[in-house]
């Protein structure tokens, strides 16, 4: 690669202006020699697509000089770290220059810089990258050095990973001040111009007060509305027409008019509309970031998923909220759930299950005393575990919304706004253009007057604003009332849905409320022990009320569990074996005709001999039958079920005549049977137990376990439905698609304010300093119609 030095020009890869000498490489300037290094690690990797979905996008790297020395002390970096099971750690960094697509992009692509990174997802509006990295091939220290080295470096403090925040970002408040004082006193310095004081004020004091007021607009112009300029620079070097493009033109041209103005005393110029104009732009920005803060805060800390686990405490077992674990609490995880929470493996068989988090599911073995991570899923019976800590909320929730489980990442009304918004400054630049030119025929004041109030006034905000607020108030009101979603995109799909599927055991039956009769041999004493030790690791609905029922048995530990989905359990302890599941799981001669398909049951057999069976009569959830006839009115339904067709004729009874019924099913067969109906053109929701259908859950559009004291938290489902909750099903369905019609009628009450404003601003009518606390005011008005309208759902849900 040749390099030479010649004069001052743009650098290539930050923007920066040469102000010594350049440095060329490629035929490409180059400010110093770091932006040059960066551009040679990207074109040694083939990553030069960074430069061209944005010009100059990158940032000057800095030396660090041992800065990060500190990460090789594991303590440290243990406090810092997400995840670390010896192969792969995680952590989330803040990174400050994060601001365009080319950021997003080279982040995500780390793994072409170092494959030793695996995975990197960047969060935009928080400015984090959440980084999975294999520390043999590289460590936590060198994936900094490695950001830091091509313009991106960490701001790492420990005290924002020991709960307290970042620094906030107050240069809003600070600009909204600076512009409030100023607009201020340049009011009151423009009186005497208002009510005219007379000549002799017009010939000792006129200039002065008209110089004072311009130096009171000069912090105002380069200061506080310096974001509006920097946005709209960003977007035209990036070959895009942002919506600050034409707010920061109608700033700069009543900035120069009044420069103009004074300067030649032609007039008074417009420093009170200026400055006006931008208090009450960042005024409105203010409020906006406030709502959505709020909103944010609902969302993030008052949704609580309603999972629960097992806490072991004086021997007795008992079913709490994950949230109400504390540390030193002795947790019973089951087989196929969830671990919730960082802790020390105490006893059982742990083979771990950490794609949740890392997305590899190859399992990890345990030792007692090795430390556990929250999200790994245990797959072998059920261990003992001691919690280090209390559940953080916001990290299950990133778990939950974790890319890798999303099934469609599409947004129709992020999709139509965005559409809009890419036009729409097109068009308003159009009509400001036309505006001023027709009125330089005429008056050259309300020429400038026109053209900058259409800049001002026409703002696509509130329209962009329609889907987020109404959505994400929606999932804060769904969150109150048990139905818990997993993100706003779920409620457009939910409004879309026109065939429901529902599993039978433990969704529209109660687990809490079988009546269970046993026919067969009696069970001896270590029978029933290891039957119920047997029962206590699983998660199946039956299993849970079963395992209640043999409560004051003793527990057993297991040398060997095996559980097969749709068939049944196996287990052993010192020296005997059990199988507990559908007959011809636990007998194969049942498969000669000796079995019945008119009862629910569970078999049982010890050491190879039949023993008996377990028979379920199942109660049905309050207001069932009113659920399936409401529902049956705007939806196709289905019932899949894994059992037999014992209670076919009740529900066919129970249930609307159109409604579907299969029995027998095995998870894989509920999965295709959906893939089925959409091939057909359904839009296909699946209401299921969570764990045992989690095939089908995530082959449905909107996959809804129902939550009935059993761990279902799971990335197979879109949303968890306390059961408590299952008969407002239908009230929650019908919401979703209120919502849209709320979306809908913002955006044409959007539409419509932009087209009454414009006819007011084109016609010479509106004063720029009216159209920006209008502007700010459309904006603040979509969001308390969207707010209000959302509640008053709430209001009829409740």
């Amino acid at each position: 690669m040749n390099t030479t030095i010649k004069d001052k020009t743009t650098c290539y890869h930050c923007g920066d202006s040469c102000n010594i000498e350049t440095i060329v490489a490629d035929e490409k300037d180059f400010c110093c020699n770091g932006c040059k290094t960066v551009y040679e690690i990207f074109s040694a990797n083939d990553l030069t697509c960074y430069y061209d979905m944005q010009t100059a996008p990158g940032a000057i790297p800095k030396e660090l000089e041992g800065k990060y020395d500190f990460l090789d002390n594991q303590v440290i970096a243990n406090k810092l770290l997400e995840f670390d099971d010896g192969k792969n750690q995680i952590v989330t960094l803040y990174i400050p220059h994060i601001h365009c697509s080319s950021c997003i992009w080279i982040l995500e692509n780390l793994n072409k810089l170092n494959p030793g990174i695996t995975n990197s997802q960047v969060d935009f509006p928080q400015k984090t990258v959440r980084l999975q990295f294999q520390n043999s091939t590289i460590s936590f220290k060198e994936v900094v050095h490695l950001l830091s080295s091509i313009g991106y470096e960490p701001y790492i403090s420990l005290e924002n990973y020991e709960g307290k925040q970042k620094p906030v970002d107050r240069s809003l408040m600070y600009k909204l001040a600076i512009a409030g004082f100023a607009f201020g006193n340049i009011m009151f310095l423009s009186f005497p111009e208002y009510f005219d004081f007379g000549d002799y004020w017009l010939e000792q004091y006129k200039p002065f007060f008209r110089w004072l007021m311009f130096g009171f607009s000069l912090p105002v112009f380069f200061y506080s509305a310096s974001g509006y300029f920097i946005s709209a620079y960003k977007g035209l070097r990036a070959g895009f027409l942002n919506i600050d493009v034409p707010l920061a033109l109608g700033i700069l041209v009543l900035f120069v008019r009044s420069v103009i103005e004074i300067t030649f005393d032609l007039g008074t110029g417009f420093f009170d509309s200026l400055t006006g104009l931008v208090f009450f732009l960042l005024l409105g920005k203010f409020f906006q970031q406030k709502t959505y803060n709020f909103l944010s805060f609902e969302r993030d800390y008052k949704s609580y998923f309603p999972i629960s686990v097992t806490r072991i405490s004086d021997g007795r077992e008992e079913a709490i909220s994950v949230y109400d674990i504390k540390e030193g609490d002795r947790l019973l995880i089951r087989n196929e759930e969830l671990i919730p929470v960082d802790g020390i493996f105490i006893k059982g068989n742990a083979r771990i299950d950490y794609s949740f988090v890392t997305g590899e599911s190859v399992p990890i073995k345990k030792e007692s005393g090795d430390k556990l991570f929250a999200g790994g899923k245990q797959i072998s019976g059920a261990i003992e575990m001691e919690s280090l800590k209390s559940v953080s909320q916001s990290y299950l929730t990133q778990l939950w919304s974790n890319d890798v489980f999303n099934k469609d990442k599409e947004h129709d009304f992020v999709g139509l706004t965005n559409t809009i918004s890419k036009y729409f400054t097109i068009v308003i630049l159009l009509i400001a253009f036309g505006a001023l030119g027709y009125w330089l025929f005429f008056d050259v004041s309300i020429a400038i007057q026109a053209f900058t109030a259409v800049l001002i006034i026409a703002c696509p905000c509130a329209l962009a604003m329609s889907a987020p607020f109404t959505l994400g108030n929606m999932l804060r009101i769904f969150g109150k009332l048990k139905f818990y979603l997993k993100n706003a995109n779920v409620i457009e799909k939910l409004a879309k849905i026109d065939t429901l599927i529902f599993d039978k055991t433990g969704t529209i039956t109660s687990n809490d409320k079988n009546a269970i009769v046993y026919s067969g041999s009696a069970l001896s004493e270590m029978e029933t022990n290891l039957l119920k030790s047997t029962l206590r690791t699983s998660n199946h609905p039956l299993s849970r009320s079963l395992y209640e029922l043999l409560k004051e048995n003793d527990i057993l530990t297991l040398d060997e569990y095996e559980e097969l989905p749709g068939k049944g359990l196996s287990a052993g302890a010192n020296g005997n074996r059990i199988k507990v599941g559908s007959a011809d799981f636990v007998d194969e001669t049942f498969s000669q005709g000796a079995k019945s398909h008119f009862e629910t049951v569970v078999h049982v057999s010890t050491n190879n001999e039949y023993k008996g069976k377990y028979v379920f009569t199942n109660r049905y959830r309050e207001a069932v039958d009113a659920v399936f006839q409401s529902l049956g009115k705007e939806y196709h339904l289905g019932i899949l079920s894994g059992d037999n067709e014992g209670e076919r004729d009740y529900l066919e009874q129970l249930l609307p005549a159109a409604t579907q019924m299969d029995f027998n099913q095995k998870p894989k067969d509920k999965l295709e049977h959906i893939a089925r109906l959409q091939e057909y053109g359904h839009q296909v929701a699946m209401i299921g137990d969570g764990l045992n259908d989690a095939g089908a859950l995530q082959q449905s559009n909107v996959g809804i376990a129902v939550s009935e004291n059993v761990n279902v938290f799971s990335p197979a489902c879109d949303g968890i439905l306390d059961a408590s909750k299952f008969k407002e099903l239908p009230s929650y369905f019908k919401a979703a698609k209120k919502s849209i019609n709320i979306i809908k009628t913002s955006i044409a009450i959007s539409f419509l304010y932009n087209v009454v404003g414009l006819y007011f601003a084109v016609t010479g009518q509106l004063a720029p300093v009216v159209a920006a606390i209008i502007m700010p005011l459309s904006s603040i008005s979509v969001v308390a119609f969207t707010t209000v309208m959302t509640n008053w759902i709430g209001k009829d849900l409740k």
